[in-house]
């Protein structure tokens, strides 16, 4: 089979690999829809000749499959796998992360936090920008009928994470919102806040992206580039400041903006990776009552709360996808996704 393999300096190309075979307690996924996310920006950007770290590479050094939003059906399964488990032609996402799997935190559905060391797909080991991609059994998550191999390829990073953020700021329908940053995570925050009942207000620097966000049922766009954003949303919430505020972006200037437009005893979660941010304690937190949280994706479990969520209320996530491809589209797909301008792309076989 063909494999995307990014070659950094915002080169990529496709390579041969051979079909996976599973071994015991591992099942070879059929990919059906292969997710496009913001992180994969980082290996397909980053400088040729850099370490594994830089450029996404396996233990062995060699290369390694792209992407790590996996959708698809079990087309094999492995020795010592039962039928409970997974079976042939079942429907399924997948947590993208494999630890040691006897841990606590690997029990709880989080490998992610293994102290064990991780193999992450789609970065340190083959992942889904290809017809077929090996996983162990425990990473699996059943689709729901109801939604499209789309949907869970979202939900297995982008919505996902956005899901498991607003639950980790503890959102209900009586808040009012701040999202910053209008990609593929804040997009999906914007409209799961409005399935909860929030009100949302989406902040971007782009106005493709805030049009999206419009869309999705944000109640109020701020443009941050042109507008000041604590000011505007204090303007919106009569002085106070939002009751919760959640950074998509990383930059440094919309996490201060977040924490500085967050009310007294407000929450807020810092989900953009990377970068750092300069505070000042005793005025932007402490003489706030401020609580400050990190998200980092979901566990296996919320990861299927999430997609019962979006089901049982029928939220319309493929509305993010505003680019659809195939394999063989993969260099011109992340030459657009790199502008950073337009909604979700995905790989559909």
């Amino acid at each position: 089979m063909q494999g995307v393999v990014f070659l950094g300096d915002r080169k990529l190309t496709m390579q041969q690999f051979d079909d996976p075979t599973p071994g015991p307690g591992e099942v070879v996924l059929e990919i059906k829809a292969s997710g496009m996310c913001g992180s994969d920006l980082k290996f397909y950007r980053a400088r040729s000749g850099g370490g594994a770290g830089d450029l996404g590479l396996g233990g062995d050094g060699g290369p390694v499959i792209a992407g790590h939003e996996p959708c698809g059906v079990v087309a094999a399964v492995g020795p010592g796998v039962t039928e409970a488990e997974a079976r042939i032609g079942q429907r399924v996402m997948d947590h993208h992360y494999a630890g040691c799997g006897v841990c606590n935190d690997c029990r709880g559905g989080w490998s992610q936090l293994c102290r064990d060391g991780i193999t992450v797909y789609g970065a340190t080991g083959h992942g889904a920008h290809a017809k077929y991609m090996k996983v162990p059994v425990r990473t699996l998550v059943p689709l729901p009928d109801e939604l499209s191999f789309e949907t869970g390829a979202a939900i297995s990073c982008g919505t996902g994470t956005a899901y498991g953020a607003l639950r980790r700021i503890g959102l209900t329908g009586r808040d009012t919102v701040a999202v910053f940053g209008q990609g593929p995570v804040g997009l999906s925050a914007v409209q799961l806040a409005a399935a909860m009942g929030a009100r949302v207000i989406a902040l971007d620097v782009g106005a493709e992206r805030l049009e999206l966000a419009k869309s999705f049922g944000a109640d109020a766009c701020i443009d941050a580039g042109t507008d000041d954003p604590v000011a505007a949303i204090k303007d919106l919430t009569h002085g106070a400041g939002a009751d919760r505020a959640l950074d998509c972006s990383g930059a440094a200037a919309a996490r201060l903006a977040a924490v500085q437009a967050t009310r007294t005893w407000g929450t807020v979660g810092f989900v953009g990776e990377g970068g750092e941010v300069t505070l000042d304690v005793s005025r932007d937190m402490i003489r706030k009552q401020i609580t400050i949280v990190a998200s980092w994706t979901f566990s296996t479990i919320g990861q299927a709360e999430c997609a019962r969520f979006i089901a049982d209320r029928k939220i319309d996530v493929d509305a993010l996808f505003t680019h659809r491809w195939s394999l063989d589209q993969a260099e011109e797909a992340y030459q657009l996704f790199d502008q950073q301008t337009t909604g979700k792309g995905v790989f559909l076989s």
